[in-house]
C-alpha cells in the first residue's frame, strides 16, 4: 500500500506566524518525513493577504503550495503573483476573471497530489456556490490523481461539516480553516475522507486569533475602528497530519499538531 504523508498548516499569521512555520518545519522534520506540505498564507503579510517576496520566503522554507481565503487579494501588489506562482492557490469560487486559480495537481518525487482552495458563504462574501463549484473539478482532478486536498476555508463549522459530506469518497480530505481555532473533532468519514473543522493558526498565541491582544480589546469593548497590529509571543503552529493510500484517495487517519516552538515540545 503506497502510503503517502500530507502536512498540512493552518494560517500563517504575519511575522511571527512565518517564522513558526519556517522553524516549525525544522522541528517536524526532525523525526518525521512527508511527502507534500501545504500551508495556508491568506494572512501572511502583516494578518492581511499575502506579497510575492513573502510567498517565496515561504516556499523557500520547504513548503509546496500555498492557499489562501477571504483575504486573498488585500494587497494588490499580490495580483500578479496570482497569476505566475503556480504554487498559490486562491478560492476556486471567486468569480470567473479574478487572479490566479482555484485548484491545481502538483508532482513531486513521483507522488501527484491534488489541492483544491474554496471559500464558505455563511457570514462571508457572497461567492458562487463552493458546492457546485468544487464538483465538477473533483471529477476532473479525479482523472490525474486519486489524492485530492481541499482547504475551505469558512466561518461556520456546519457549513464545513456539510461539505466533508458532501465530498466524504470523492476526496483524501477536507481540511476547514479561517477561524485560527483548531478543533478536536478531527475523523476519518466513512467512505475514506479525513476530515477537521478547522486546523488551527500559525501565529503568536498570545493574542486574539494572532493579532495584539490591546487593539482587538479596545475594538470589541470600546467599539473603536483601530487597526489590529500582530501579536508576537508565544509562537506556535497549528495543523494536521494525513495518511493517503495514495492508490485509491482514501485517507487512513488524520492526526493534530500543535507544535510550540520556545522549547521544541508539543504542547497539545
Amino acid at each position: 500500500m503506497p502510503i503517502k504523508r500530507v502536512l498540512f498548516l493552518g494560517d500563517a499569521c504575519s511575522a511571527a506566524g512565518r517564522e513558526a512555520v519556517k522553524h516549525g518545519l525544522i522541528q517536524l522534520q526532525r523525526s518525521s518525513s512527508y511527502d507534500f506540505i501545504i500551508v495556508n498564507v491568506e494572512n501572511a503579510a502583516g494578518g492581511y493577504g499575502i506579497t510575492s517576496k513573502l510567498g517565496e520566503e515561504i516556499l523557500r522554507d520547504g513548503v509546496d503550495c500555498m492557499t489562501t481565503g477571504d483575504h486573498a487579494y488585500d494587497r494588490k501588489e499580490s495580483w500578479d503573483y496570482y497569476n505566475t506562482q503556480p504554487k498559490l492557490l486562491r478560492p476556486l469560487n471567486f468569480p470567473l476573471g479574478a487572479p490566479g486559480r482555484g485548484y491545481a495537481v502538483f508532482e513531486k518525487n513521483g507522488f501527484r497530489i491534488g489541492v483544491v482552495n474554496l471559500l464558505g458563504r455563511v457570514f462571508m462574501k457572497p461567492l458562487d456556490c463552493p458546492f457546485h463549484r468544487v464538483s465538477g473539478v473533483v471529477d476532473e482532478l479525479r482523472r490525474e490523481t486519486a489524492t485530492i486536498i481541499v482547504d475551505f476555508h469558512a466561518e461556520a463549522t456546519a457549513e464545513k461539516e456539510a461539505m466533508g459530506w458532501y465530498l466524504d469518497g470523492r476526496v483524501s480530505a477536507v481540511l476547514g480553516t479561517h477561524t485560527h481555532v483548531q478543533t478536536a473533532d478531527e475523523h476519518v468519514l466513512p467512505e475514506g475522507t479525513a476530515y477537521i473543522s478547522d486546523v488551527g493558526m500559525c501565529g503568536a498565541f498570545d493574542s486574539v486569533l494572532g493579532m495584539g491582544k490591546d487593539r482587538a480589546l479596545q475594538r470589541i469593548i470600546e467599539m473603536l475602528p483601530v487597526r489590529l497590529h500582530p501579536g508576537t509571543c508565544d509562537p506556535r503552529i497549528n495543523g494536521v497530519v494525513v495518511e493517503v493510500d495514495s492508490s485509491t484517495g482514501k485517507a487512513l487517519s488524520i492526526e493534530r499538531v500543535n507544535l510550540g516552538l520556545e522549547n521544541g515540545e508539543k504542547t497539545g
